[in-house]
């Protein structure tokens, strides 16, 4: 019986590559860089392959088990290898449901890559990477001024954004289910909790117990992080309401009653926050339509927050540069 592939729902490579960077461990990048008509992944999409292991996918599991297999190949080899599949494919025999096509370009990647490191070092400092491969040279320098996604029929290149964060100021139930499952899909997450236990509720997770604008600054808010009050203490409510509202946050959301809300915001005005600030400000929390349970409030506020982060992310990338004007040759590693 096949195993599960849990590790298929892993959409950023950068973590697993991190663990088998650290290994030492050799690997294959396998990337999806184009499409004919309609696909369950837009090219981009990457499986991360090792010996053993393999995370990620690029279809709705048509393919995967052969691009694994491809990929173990390429390392044996040291030589990249494009795949196609489905329409233009030599295979007859593997079928893509959505009757598409799709091509798949493969890379072995040696351990300690010079590229690679520089993409998990712009990762740890939570900043924009360019990554750029023909297969078998490969770039990764500062970028956030660029497409997505782009290719050539040659070479792709990849922009990685740092990791979407979200922050939540509380230390009640619907706290910790929209902790576990903003975890679960795949954000990191940082809890406050002023003055709470000496640990944090579960593992996974950053955590600070001191006051929420003193914790802000000490996580360093940028334009990839939402931040959502959860708490019920409302004069440290709206002070760190106050520090999240005038901060690079991409969103900022508070619970609480409608009814209360005129209120809130009168106490908002009362510490300095201006009236274009204050319009950011997504109260009541969460998407409509849900329950008033603490796991239907965390999942409607998870569910509102990565929306907030798709939106920002296709926003930032609409103005894109081309692709002739991206890694220059002088960095890239070979």
């Amino acid at each position: 019986m096949t195993n599960w592939r849990l590790a298929a729902q892993i959409d950023d490579i950068r973590l697993p590559l991190a663990d088998v960077q650290q290994r030492a461990e050799p690997c294959a990048i396998a990337t999806l860089v184009d499409i004919s008509g309609s696909a369950p992944r837009d090219p981009g999409a990457q499986m991360l392959i090792t010996e053993n292991d393999c995370w990620g996918f690029l279809s709705g599991g048509c393919i995967e088990a052969d691009v694994a297999r491809h990929g173990r190949e390429a390392m044996a080899a040291g030589a990249p290898r494009m795949l196609r599949y489905g329409e233009g494919s030599p295979w007859i025999d593997i079928k893509l449901a959505c009757g598409s096509g799709i091509t798949v370009l493969v890379e072995p990647v040696a351990a300690g890559d010079p590229a690679v490191a520089s993409l998990l070092h712009g990762h740890s400092l939570r900043r924009p990477v360019l990554w750029a491969s023909d297969g078998s040279a490969r770039s990764a320098v500062a970028g956030g001024n660029a497409p997505a996604f782009a290719w050539d029929g040659a070479r792709y290149a990849k922009l990685f954004e740092p990791a979407s964060r979200l922050v939540l100021i509380g230390e009640d139930g619907t706290a910790f289910a929209a902790a576990a499952m903003a975890v679960q899909a795949g954000m990191e997450v940082a809890l406050v909790a002023p003055g709470g236990p000496d640990q944090p509720p579960f593992h996974g997770i950053a955590y600070h117990r001191i006051a929420a604008p003193e914790a802000l600054v000490a996580i360093g808010i940028d334009c990839w992080t939402a931040i959502a009050v959860l708490s019920h203490d409302r004069e440290d409510d709206e002070r760190a309401l106050a520090a999240a509202l005038v901060s690079d946050a991409v969103y900022v959301g508070a619970i609480g009653a409608r009814a209360r809300l005129d209120a809130r915001l009168a106490k908002l005005r009362g510490h300095g926050v201006s009236e274009a600030d204050i319009a950011r400000l997504h109260a009541p929390i969460g998407l409509h339509g849900f329950g008033k349970a603490p796991r239907d409030i965390a999942l409607s506020l998870v569910a509102e927050v990565a929306r907030e982060f798709h939106a920002r992310s296709a926003t930032a990338r609409s103005a894109g540069e081309s692709m002739s004007s991206i890694a220059p040759v002088a960095s890239v590693s070979r």
